[in-house]
């Protein structure tokens, strides 16, 4: 009788750390984002490498945040126009997508594999629903996610600097890249 307790023990033992390590869950607080500005006589990118995020696959939930105050465009009098001026982070301090994958995705499966995704974006206060293509691939125990969309200042209420040199267009490039790790409960 003791030795067939101590087997169920073990048993739900090992389903319970089966659970912690071969989880749907990945995260990561260290992906990359950047924003790609073009504008008829300039083009330079907004970077960070603090982008924080989630993939849920047993519960089919991806969220993704990135803190604005950590984008960088590589001069310090645009980083704070940008972030004063025109994202305002004092009151919107963080982006945000949060949504569903649409597709199918297989973590056993080699390679690259197309995903698309539906959620909720939100910058500067507003929210939006909007599809975003990408790709995920199986790498190391963990996924790699690509994905690349465009956005519209003008449906963020996000003011453009409308200086010669400093004019932005209204559509802006997002581009995100990160590697999570299984989550362990």
């Amino acid at each position: 009788m003791k030795f067939i307790h101590l087997t169920l023990l073990f048993l739900v033992f090992l389903l319970l750390r089966y659970d912690c390590v071969f989880g749907q869950s990945y995260m990561s607080e260290e992906g990359y984002v950047e924003f790609i500005s073009r504008a008829p006589l300039l083009e330079f990118k907004g970077k960070s490498d603090h982008l924080t995020g989630l993939i849920d696959l047993d519960q089919n939930l991806i969220d993704f945040y990135v803190d604005l105050n950590t984008i960088d465009t590589g001069i310090q009098r645009r980083n704070r126009d940008m972030r004063s001026t025109y994202l305002k982070t004092d009151t919107f301090p963080f982006a945000e997508f949060s949504g569903k994958l649409l597709t199918e995705f297989d973590p056993q499966s080699e390679g690259e594999q197309q995903v698309k995704t539906r959620g909720i974006f939100t910058i500067h206060g507003v929210e939006r629903e909007i599809d975003v293509e990408g790709t995920l691939e199986p790498r190391n125990g963990g996924l790699k996610l690509n994905a690349s969309w465009t956005i519209l200042l003008d449906d963020y209420n996000i003011e453009r600097p409308r200086v010669l040199f400093y004019e932005l267009a209204d559509e802006q490039v997002v581009n995100i890249s990160v590697l999570l790790s299984p989550r362990i409960n």
